[in-house]
């Protein structure tokens, strides 16, 4: 019985009790009554065990050590079953053979993981979106936003792109000729490499041995592909014959990064 007294005086303290007021909830004289009993100086009866148990907001199986739960699971005073959702408690309840103590714990623990996962997730304003997943793309060479510069084909390092595109590499663009696009002189721009692209995409096409980012259009009829700026400054770019020869798609514009300040 000794475990007995020892947990009456341990739940006394958590629920911050006087021993006179123990004493007056489990209808005993005075303080001194309770003092020897936490002492293990006086035995108590089972129905002093179970008035123990309704003082202390625990359960007699507690007091008797054939529990390491206190918590009153029958009456549940807290409504700790009521904060789990029903589906989840049912669930839990299944799987722990309808232990309330046991299904409890795994519930915390689940409140515990997602609370460490929440804290490894930073918090996006409202009308912000997270960062996506990021892969590193060759960074190759230039490429002309205007007349087209020599596409030297060496590998100048790598930069970070969304995982969630496909993305085989990435160009430093020059000049001004994409700016209704957006893309202005020194963006990153990442392309996908394809040999065709539709009417009206911008893509990376390589010219002999110089490369351009402009809108293609294609003009079967008249056997002729044209190249457009985005500038009214710049004139088509027009291509027919054997000239074509020299042109071929490198790939689709997928998307660019634009500094506001360079």
């Amino acid at each position: 019985m000794l475990e007995t007294y020892e947990r009456i005086k341990k739940l006394r303290k958590a629920l911050d009790l006087s021993q006179q007021e123990l004493a007056r909830r489990t209808g005993y004289g005075d303080r001194s009554s309770i003092s020897k009993i936490e002492k293990g100086e006086v035995d108590i009866s089972s129905s002093r065990v179970i008035a123990f148990a309704e003082a202390l907001n625990t359960t007699p199986a507690y007091l008797m050590g054939w529990t390491d739960d206190p918590y009153d699971w029958d009456t549940d005073p807290d409504h700790r079953t009521e904060t789990v959702p029903t589906a989840i408690w049912t669930e839990l309840m299944l799987q722990y053979h309808d232990d309330p103590s046991e299904a409890w714990k795994a519930w915390k623990a689940m409140e515990e993981d997602a609370m460490r996962e929440a804290a490894r997730t930073p918090i996006v304003p409202p009308g912000f979106e997270p960062i996506p997943k990021m892969q590193k793309v060759p960074l190759i060479g230039d490429i002309a936003c205007g007349q087209p510069i020599t596409a030297e084909e060496n590998l100048e390092g790598y930069v970070d792109a969304p995982a969630m595109k496909q993305i085989d590499f990435a160009l430093t663009c020059h000049g001004d000729s994409m700016i209704d696009a957006g893309i202005h002189d020194g963006d990153i721009v990442y392309i996908r490499k394809q040999p065709e692209v539709e009417n009206g995409q911008i893509a990376a096409v390589r010219i002999g041995n110089e490369a351009t980012l402009k809108r293609v259009y294609y003009y079967p009829e008249e056997g002729k592909i044209i190249l457009q700026a985005a500038n009214t400054a710049y004139p088509p770019m027009s291509y027919s014959g054997e000239e074509l020869n020299e042109v071929s798609i490198e790939g689709l514009l997928i998307g660019f990064t634009h500094w506001m300040e360079k």
